[in-house]
């Protein structure tokens, strides 16, 4: 009985020993004036290799925390583990967009994340610091500040991804919060045009970013991911864009992060130095 309770405790060391490990990290935005936190995931083996790791920085959406993708998808950890990559979720507020705001100097969240965040995150993690080295992707407001962030930021990001994401915001004018961060749409259309991702597709080259996004057919950001799909492809855009069965909800987001890992995953392979 003893030799039983013993090996039943050294198998559960084992499996604690070779998980990947969650960490909350406190991160200053001096842009900002405030402590912003941010769950980072480091692969099983993460300590005992000496090397550089890829990162994949994954938004949430609007209502949500830093705290959402590591609680409603715990598989998380297993991806890290499997892909060998470093998985990082920021805090984007509650309705940030992940944008620096033209009406609000304080919610500057577009500087935060490509710049104080990805700083602080290759100077505390063994990462790769380059843009082969990192993507970006995110649900809903995720999805949209992620396609925001790399499109703007091509330098920092070489590949991105978006999950139902609000891609065109010129259709919700009077929700979450977009007239508190761009201005009401009557007296501000340009904040609404110029930061709406579906019209940002011009500053992109045909090879700058791999792109990778997805919306269910029943959501109803589903309309503007396709039109981004056609408008893609009339400038010759390379990108992978699938639509499936699903609603605006976790059980369609837990489904599709493995997709876009595994596409991330077979990015950062294709450009590593051999």
């Amino acid at each position: 009985m003893k030799f039983k309770l013993l090996l039943v405790l050294f198998t559960i060391t084992t499996l604690f020993a070779n998980a990947a490990q969650v960490d909350t990290v406190m991160v200053v935005s001096s842009s900002m004036n405030k402590i912003i936190p941010t769950v980072v995931i480091t692969p099983d083996n993460y300590s005992a290799e000496n090397k550089n790791y890829p990162v994949v920085y994954v938004l949430h959406g609007a209502g949500g925390t830093y705290a959402n993708w590591i609680t409603r998808v715990p598989e998380l950890k297993t991806y890290a583990d499997t892909y060998n990559m470093i998985i990082v979720c920021p805090d984007g507020g509650l309705t940030s967009w992940y944008f620096d705001s033209p009406v609000d100097d304080s919610m500057k969240y577009e500087t935060y994340i490509s710049k104080e965040l990805v700083h602080v995150i290759d100077s505390k993690y063994k990462t790769i610091v380059d843009k082969s080295g990192r993507a970006i992707t995110g649900l809903s407001m995720g999805g949209h500040g992620a396609f925001y962030l790399a499109f703007k930021h091509q330098d920092i990001w070489g590949a991105a991804g978006s999950m139902s994401g609000g891609l065109d915001l010129r259709p919700f004018p009077n929700n979450w919060d977009l007239n508190k961060r761009l201005g009401d749409y009557a007296d501000h259309k340009e904040n609404w045009e110029e930061n709406s991702v579906i019209n940002m597709v011009y500053k992109l080259k045909k090879d700058s970013l791999k792109l990778i996004f997805d919306c269910g057919i029943s959501d109803f950001f589903y309309d503007a991911n396709k039109r981004l799909h056609e408008k893609l492809l009339e400038r010759n855009i390379p990108h992978d864009y699938i639509e499936r069965p699903g609603n605006h909800n976790w059980e369609y987001w837990s489904n599709s992060i493995k997709y876009q890992l595994l596409f991330f995953n077979e990015y950062f392979r294709s450009v590593a130095t051999p």
